[in-house]
């Protein structure tokens, strides 16, 4: 083999590399049940033409962070982190929702508490920079209640992990506490805590999560972003329209056997799994975190800027999806 084939032949295994890493996807994730048919996405990668390596993180700003810093492509969160997240900086669009609701105020079964205003006087436990933390705040707010994390406010608040807030209320460490699902359902299956209320009142509503992308590779890698919003739409359709096969994969694969059926079917009753997203919802979102405080923002993001669906829409037609 004379040189000139040999060097082209490297010439064209490189080029070949490089087409192949161009497909790969990067995508940040967090564990609950109703970011289960985002994981799910890297099952059925392949088939779509694009292989994705998901990360998983324990809260949505670690997903902004790792954006930031370049170490991914796409990431699946709740709303305020990619608001907050654009406010301070942060070079993303919002481009599809995934989950609708996933919040729920509980409550030890001896507190009393049976509404709102009977937070008063109690330390109610939150995550801090959580959609959880904004709706808890809405609420609070709308009630006419003042709150903070130091005593003194009608209402106490402890920021803790979302993993370590059913442990403080089993321990009765706490009176009450903003949870996600599915631990808020299996605090309420295993008898430590009943339902308050579910936090959708408020001008937000229902939170929608958002699957967020990157400006860079929603602009520069065009064809493999399409490929990619068609394979969350189908791993989602999958989910909507399978219920065995997205309870499998989120009982066994993502959570090892730790959650119930109940658990499971409570978990999604309030967090059911979505396409779509409006500049409207984002909006919404964006103004009560303002009025309550919640969310360090520079300068607070106008949603018709950086909320675009057409990858959404384009796949939903492509896909026959309404």
């Amino acid at each position: 083999m004379t040189k000139l084939k040999l060097a082209s032949l490297f010439v064209a295994a490189a080029f070949a590399s490089a087409a192949n890493a161009q497909e790969v996807v990067r995508l940040g994730n967090l564990k609950f049940a109703h970011y289960g048919a985002v994981s799910y996405i890297k099952e059925i990668a392949p088939k779509c033409g694009i292989k994705v390596e998901e990360h998983v993180f324990a809260k949505g700003p670690d997903v902004m962070q790792a954006i930031l810093a370049g170490e991914l492509d796409v990431g699946a969160t709740a709303s305020e982190a990619a608001i907050q997240g654009r406010a301070n900086g942060a070079p993303i669009y919002v481009v599809a929702g995934f989950a609708k609701g996933g919040a729920r105020l509980v409550a030890r079964p001896d507190s009393g508490i049976k509404g709102i205003k009977d937070l008063k006087g109690k330390k109610v436990g939150v995550t801090r920079g959580g959609i959880h933390e904004v709706l808890l705040a809405a609420e609070l707010a709308q009630a006419g209640m003042t709150f903070s994390d130091a005593p003194g406010k009608d209402v106490q608040l402890v920021f803790l992990a979302f993993a370590d807030l059913n442990q403080a209320l089993l321990g009765k460490n706490l009176d009450a506490i903003m949870q996600s699902e599915p631990q808020s359902s299996q605090a309420i299956n295993k008898g430590f805590g009943v339902e308050v209320m579910k936090p959708y009142d408020t001008p937000i509503g229902e939170p929608v999560r958002t699957m967020v992308m990157s400006e860079k590779f929603y602009a520069t890698r065009r064809a493999t972003a399409a490929k990619f919003m068609s394979c969350f739409l189908q791993a989602t359709k999958t989910f909507i329209d399978d219920k065995p096969t997205a309870e499998k994969y989120v009982r066994n694969v993502i959570f090892k056997g730790q959650i119930t059926s109940d658990d499971f079917q409570d978990a999604i009753a309030n967090s059911p799994y979505t396409y779509d997203i409006s500049p409207q919802h984002i909006q919404i979102t964006t103004d009560v975190m303002n009025k309550t405080g919640v969310g360090k923002m520079r300068k607070a993001p106008v949603a018709s800027e950086w909320v675009k669906t057409d990858l959404l829409d384009e796949a939903k037609k492509s896909l026959n999806i309404k």
